[in-house]
């Protein structure tokens, strides 16, 4: 406390700043001097104090009810959970918004700092791993109507395994289709993929492709691809997801009594899968390479349904197109199929 010599001025700051709102008023305060003057050897000795503004006349405490829900929902760490219980308090607190904000606030950094952690260790996680680990996969058996070079009900089988790294993703898929009608074969055709992908940002990915491809209907005794380019993911979401994929290959035909042909190509593909809800997925994978005096394109939409468990329904359509085919074969062929789907 200044003793009763003290003698005290207040100051109009108004003049004294030249940008930005005006400064909380100040008082200063002349000490009592030592000596029986207020001068000292650097000028007038002041002492500074910052007065703050007046609380809101409107501010009540939030009531302890309404604060206990908005802890527990942060406790929780679901934003929709504390997003329901902050909407409720606003609604029946209404005077106590500067309390929700600073919870709300809390809340966010809470989440995002968690988001972190959790990102960090599944970086972590990912480059400690090694080549054999953090493989998924499916395993699809059925039955399908082939349309086309042959009329005929087939029996089929697949599978698919991927893995997606720090760095690297890595797809690598094969199905088999056969039938005889009449006792003679009616389709007989398989093909197999492999790509890696390496990740060269956020949505943009280098890849490479080897795939191997084989229709004794069409003649085709084997076809070899290699392919190498860039893909980029165009939309991205929880529940969605869409690549698209472009760059040259090379591709190496044998047909049954022919020599082997080997041909550039250009290659570009489209990936989408949608996921309404966590048991329904409808997917589509295309793909189209682009020959000389040939042009090849494959396309296959599926609709899938969680069933129990690892195990899931499909229903898929598939479509092939050559341009260069030999004899009296049809462009297009179609396969519509039906199937169980395991996945591990």
């Amino acid at each position: 406390m200044i003793g009763t010599a003290a003698s005290a001025q207040v100051f109009d700051l108004d003049s004294l700043h030249t940008f930005g709102p005006p400064p909380p008023p100040v008082i200063w305060l002349a000490p009592p001097p030592a000596s029986g003057s207020f001068d000292t050897p650097n000028g007038p000795a002041i002492a500074t104090l910052l007065i703050p503004p007046p609380p809101s006349p409107d501010a009540v405490a939030l009531p302890p009810a309404a604060r206990a829900i908005l802890e527990q929902a942060m406790k929780e760490g679901n934003p929709a959970t504390f997003a329901a219980a902050e909407k409720l308090a606003r609604e029946e607190y209404p005077a106590g918004s500067s309390q929700i904000d600073a919870m709300a606030a809390k809340n966010a950094a809470q989440i995002a700092e968690k988001q972190a952690a959790d990102a960090r260790a599944k970086s972590d996680a990912l480059a400690a791993a090694s080549f054999l680990d953090n493989w998924k996969g499916e395993v699809d058996l059925g039955g399908s109507y082939t349309k086309g070079n042959s009329d005929a009900v087939s029996v089929y089988g697949a599978f698919k395994l991927n893995k997606d790294g720090l760095r690297w993703r890595h797809v690598l898929s094969a199905r088999a289709d056969y039938a005889k009608s009449a006792g003679a074969l009616s389709t007989d055709k398989d093909t197999a993929a492999y790509q890696p992908q390496y990740k060269l940002g956020d949505r943009l990915y280098a890849y490479g492709l080897g795939q191997f491809d084989r229709d004794e209907v069409l003649g085709i005794r084997y076809r070899f691809t290699e392919s190498a380019g860039l893909g980029y993911t165009v939309a991205r979401g929880n529940n969605f997801k869409l690549d698209v994929e472009a760059g040259p290959a090379v591709r190496e035909t044998r047909y049954n009594g022919q020599p082997r042909d080997t041909k550039p190509a250009a290659r570009g593909s489209v990936n989408f899968d949608w996921k309404p809800n966590p048991n329904i997925e409808l997917s589509n994978q295309s793909a189209i390479y682009l020959e000389h005096a040939d042009t090849n394109i494959t396309s296959t939409t599926a609709l899938t349904s969680k069933l129990f468990g690892p195990i899931k329904g499909q229903l898929s359509y598939n479509v092939t197109y050559e341009d260069d085919v030999p004899g009296q074969a049809k462009s297009f062929d179609t396969i519509t199929a039906a199937s169980l789907v395991y996945s591990f």
